[in-house]
């Protein structure tokens, strides 16, 4: 039996197996391979890591890991959990159970873009959801909100520092009077005509076409995907779920505890705000707090 499982294998996952592998606990990380990351070819505004690729920093951060003879490794998704005697066991397609006397999810999300020919092709490329992530490499030029939820207008705010903007409210999602005062002073054009479709050679964004059929140049579009948990582990636990603006989390208190005795959760699948470096962080926390548990159990 490990003492802690952490499924996931990105940047909360691998964060919590290091705070975890240092404190001599036999930790495996059960990692599918699938970051939410993977459509992205650089992460941007991650200290000491800017401007790499997400793979290699989890590559790197893998063989870091397994420095540490009480850390293990493998590769598989998965598919099941479930409360086991004093611990917990984890299922992985293709494989046999695993079993830990606590767990870590870090999981993560799915997104659910809008339904608009063209967005999927373009995904982390010259469709993004984070401007701090990504709106440096998009500076000068040309840019859009597809407004996607009722907090989109607060989205268009910010994006007139890396480029001239414009709002597609796609019909729904007018903004507010204050919101519109707001778009006034940030020099930000509403189309109330909704897009259709994102023209040019992807990945590369030469502009949308509006319903209407008129073309509106722009080189990257922001959108708010819809998210929801990329697995169902911490549903079958009976983990505590909350509703965030863009879809549910695990709900958690500080130490990344959730609602279940002996599981932890960390990363975009357990907090509306979803940054590179915030999920690490919360890998450090939920690894720690672990740990602690079990020094409490023990004592």
């Amino acid at each position: 039996m490990y003492d802690v499982i952490v499924v996931g294998g990105s940047f909360a996952g691998m964060s919590a197996a290091m705070q975890l592998a240092r404190a001599r606990q036999k930790v495996l990380v059960i990692d599918a391979g699938m970051p939410r990351n993977r459509f992205a070819d650089e992460a941007h505004g991650f200290l000491g890591q800017d401007g790499r690729a997400p793979a290699a920093i989890i590559r790197d951060a893998r063989a870091q890991l397994l420095r540490y003879p009480s850390a293990e490794v493998i590769s598989g998704e998965a598919i099941a959990a479930r409360a086991d005697g004093d611990g917990f066991a984890i299922e992985v397609a293709g494989s046999s159970e695993h079993r830990a006397r606590r767990l870590v999810l870090a999981t993560g999300v799915a997104d659910e873009l809008p339904p608009i020919p063209g967005m999927s092709e373009r995904w982390g490329e010259t469709v993004l959801h984070c401007p701090y992530c990504h709106g440096y490499e998009m500076r000068d030029l040309p840019l859009g909100v597809i407004a996607a939820h009722p907090m989109s207008a607060h989205q268009a705010v910010l994006i007139p520092d890396w480029g001239p903007t414009t709002y597609f409210t796609q019909g729904e999602f007018e903004p507010e009077p204050a919101e519109i005062h707001a778009f006034a002073a940030r020099g930000i054009t509403i189309e109330r005509t909704p897009v259709v479709e994102l023209m040019g050679e992807a990945p590369a964004l030469d502009g949308v076409r509006l319903a209407d059929g008129r073309l509106v140049e722009v080189a990257a579009v922001f959108t708010a995907p819809r998210t929801r948990p990329a697995t169902p582990l911490a549903a079958m636990l009976g983990c505590v779920h909350e509703d965030g603006p863009t879809g549910p989390y695990v709900k958690i208190d500080e130490w990344g505890a959730t609602s279940v005795a002996g599981v932890w959760a960390a990363g975009d699948g357990a907090t509306p705000m979803h940054n590179a470096t915030l999920a690490s962080a919360a890998g450090v926390l939920a690894g720690i707090g672990a740990h602690q548990a079990s020094v409490r159990a023990a004592a």
